[in-house]
């Protein structure tokens, strides 16, 4: 699935120095920065047109782990309330594209919605940092 951004907004998009996906209103992936591929070790070609949770799901080997359900409530929340969640810090952790080990990750995330002209959700700015360092 190509990116829904025009060529100019993803020129914008890609330069821009933060970790981000965007979302549709089903949480599929239409658009996801080189700096987020490469913190999360996924390849954009591989995960445009995915839902989310496919591509980033809870870590199989920890029960604890409750990431998808975190992540989920807050882009619920998004397009409830048609206004921007913020998740202050949370434990998900990541697996490289090729498979493999779990990597612990801690984020905080920014979800922030983009309206239609109707005051839809048309799509969701999914902004990360990568807290793994101060928090570990």
């Amino acid at each position: 699935m190509p990116s829904l951004l025009t060529p100019a907004d993803q020129a914008l998009f890609e330069s821009k120095p933060g970790l981000c996906l965007v979302l549709d209103p089903a949480l599929r992936i239409v658009a996801q920065n080189d700096a987020l591929a490469q913190a999360t070790m996924t390849r954009p070609e591989e995960t445009l047109g995915k839902f989310l949770f496919e591509i980033f799901p809870d870590n199989p080997n920890c029960n604890a782990a409750d990431g998808v359900s975190v992540l989920r409530q807050s882009l619920l929340n998004v397009l409830k309330t048609r206004a921007a969640d913020i998740i202050p810090s949370f434990k998900f952790d990541i697996a490289p594209a090729e498979g493999g080990r779990y990597v612990p990750r801690f984020w905080r995330v920014v979800n922030t919605p983009v309206l239609d002209d109707e005051g839809f959700v048309r799509l969701i700015i999914n902004q990360v940092e990568d807290l793994t360092v101060l928090l570990e």
